[in-house]
């Protein structure tokens, strides 16, 4: 018995490192396998067409900084109540055009009518005990230089006539004050433009300084952008440029029409703003987005969106000896080609340094492709971007 233990106990020992042989064996084999194919997708070159290739090239560039906004009425105005009441009358309409003036809301007049009539009666009865206690006066006046009154007498005359005076001009007052409040439940148009925004119905009670209608001019509108402090130094009033806004069909002209001169305290921003040109198309609140012109420049250019971020700073992908070579640039100005609309997508970037003439850069349609990935050509050469 204890011989055939010890022959299966050695059996088992001999299984056992046969079966750990074997699988070093297949682990190994595994692994030369996946390296091969490593290796082979490594060396899959990457075909590339001619759109796929900007060339680099000497050229001018329209220098400019990019801006964005929201379009908005140089003049407009929220109309609130004066006083309080029950709306009559709404005789406006959302897009309604109006005139400086006209007639927008109408609150209930009757309390203030019959408070302006009431202030009149006593203004009216204020000027005829004037007229008594002044003829009075002069009654009175008369008798103390022929001595048939004391000068007591004149005295209290003329004290009444001056309180007779006193009580004429506050009545006065009091019916402007009537008559204004009367005015007050007529709302008027404070400016020629369109009505944006009706806050009230016919039937409602308002009080005082609640809104009734917002009223904008179109005819002259601008924009407000933010800039870094860089950007702003370039700049000055009058400074042109061009926008795309959307739902208009053709760009529109702008200029800075000035700057603020207090920087935004979390993002020590500055703030520009913009007269935009009118358009019919051109409403209140639509987004735009274009350059300001800041001058020329010439140099060698890049798109702007050939340029990536890396943790040594800007590259591009540049094709070198038949790979991919993530070099190392230098930015100058930005801004857009002479001939090519000044849109975002469009716009152009001067390198300082890194690249010269003639190199061949990855666009960005490629993405982010592994530096010394080879690559081949299709049939065709690298065209730049107006190709």
């Amino acid at each position: 018995m204890r011989v055939n233990k010890s022959w299966w106990i050695a059996l088992l020992v001999v299984g056992l490192g046969t079966a750990g042989v074997v699988r070093t064996i297949v682990a190994k084999r595994l692994a030369q396998a996946n390296l091969a194919q490593t290796d082979a997708g490594t060396s899959r070159a990457l075909t590339l067409a001619n759109a796929d290739l900007w060339r680099v090239s000497e050229q001018t560039l329209v220098r400019s900084v990019a801006v964005s906004g929201t379009a908005r009425a140089v003049q407009s105005a929220v109309v609130k109540a004066r006083t309080a009441g029950e709306v009559t009358q709404v005789r406006v309409r959302e897009g309604m055009s109006v005139k400086a003036g006209q007639l927008l809301v109408q609150l209930d007049a009757r309390d203030a009518q019959v408070r302006l009539e009431q202030a009149r009666q006593q203004a009216d009865a204020a000027k005829a005990q004037l007229a008594i206690a002044q003829r009075t006066l002069e009654n009175q006046q008369a008798l103390v230089g022929q001595g048939f009154i004391s000068r007591t007498a004149l005295d209290t005359a003329q004290f009444n006539a001056e309180a007779a005076q006193a009580t004429w001009q506050a009545a006065q007052a009091n019916a402007r004050l009537a008559d204004k409040a009367l005015a007050d439940t007529r709302v008027l148009a404070p400016l020629s433009g369109t009505v944006s925004k009706q806050h009230v119905q016919a039937g409602e009670h308002v009080n005082p300084d609640a809104r009734l209608i917002e009223v904008v001019d179109l005819s002259r509108m601008e924009m407000e952008v933010s800039l870094q402090p860089t950007d702003v130094a370039q700049l000055q009033a009058g400074t042109p440029g061009q926008v795309t806004v959307d739902g208009v069909p053709q760009p529109l002209a702008v200029q800075v029409a000035r700057i603020n001169p207090s920087a935004a305290p979390a993002t020590r921003a500055l703030t520009v703003y913009l007269s935009v040109a009118a358009h019919p198309a051109l409403r209140q609140g639509l987004f735009a987005r274009g350059q300001l012109t800041l001058g020329r420049d010439t140099g060698l250019l890049v798109p702007r969106t050939v340029v990536h971020t890396g943790t040594q700073g800007p590259f591009v992908q540049v094709v070198r000896q038949g790979r991919v070579v993530h070099q190392a640039v230098g930015l100058g100005a930005e801004g857009h080609l002479v001939d090519v609309a000044p849109t975002p997508e469009a716009r152009v970037v001067r390198i300082t340094r890194g690249l010269q003439a003639g190199d061949e850069v990855l666009r960005e349609s490629l993405g982010l492709v592994r530096e010394g990935t080879p690559v081949q050509r299709s049939p065709g050469g690298a065209n730049g971007m107006k190709g």
